[in-house]
């Protein structure tokens, strides 16, 4: 068995948390590796703004992105049986469209080039905005907006996808029950 697997599940799968900012990926990232074991890949971006000390710029763009794949590529070779997405390019695409009005090409066509078996796709309603130091979109309509654009990619795009919406604790609840019901369907 892969280390960080919970028995009873078979094969790579891989699970997407995606969605804005201050709607739970990380949080529910770790509620679902305490409950079905796995490896969580985290989320590069906020790594090089620490090591950088300062904000990303779209010059930092291709960097940011390539790190986001290094560590993805890194915990997909040691072949867990639940490798969870805290988030993958479609994040680092969209912020970069959103902040920039534009992306390299290359990290769509790298997103594309990727399998991944479900995503999660978090409502940012009924979640407060959370200030860390990194994040910049505290109005509602804000964090709405990229939801929409993640869902409009992910349907586009024909990716497997369920909507979790409410308070953190039907959050954590419905999520939970999702990722069950898909690991026990897809073993």
């Amino acid at each position: 068995m892969a280390p960080g697997a919970k028995p009873g599940y078979q094969a790579v799968k891989v699970l997407v948390l995606t969605g804005p900012e201050s709607s739970g990926k990380s949080w529910l990232a770790t509620e679902i590796q305490a409950e079905f074991g796995g490896l969580i890949v985290g989320e590069y971006v906020r790594h090089f703004i620490q090591q950088e000390q300062r904000d990303t710029c779209y010059a930092d763009i291709p960097e940011i992105a390539r790190g986001q794949l290094d560590w993805e590529d890194a915990a997909r070779a040691t072949a867990p049986e639940l490798l969870i997405l805290d988030t993958h390019l479609l994040s680092n695409m969209l912020w970069s469209q959103t902040l920039f009005g534009a992306c390299p090409q290359w990290i769509e066509q790298q997103l594309l080039a990727r399998h991944y078996d479900l995503h999660l796709l978090l409502d940012p309603a009924d979640t407060p905005w959370i200030a860390d130091g990194q994040r910049c979109q505290p109005q509602l309509q804000q964090r709405q907006q990229f939801h929409q654009a993640c869902k409009s990619w992910l349907q586009q795009h024909q990716q497997t996808h369920v909507d979790i919406q409410g308070n953190w604790q039907l959050r954590q609840q419905r999520t939970l029950i999702q990722v069950d019901t898909w690991l026990h369907n897809h073993s």
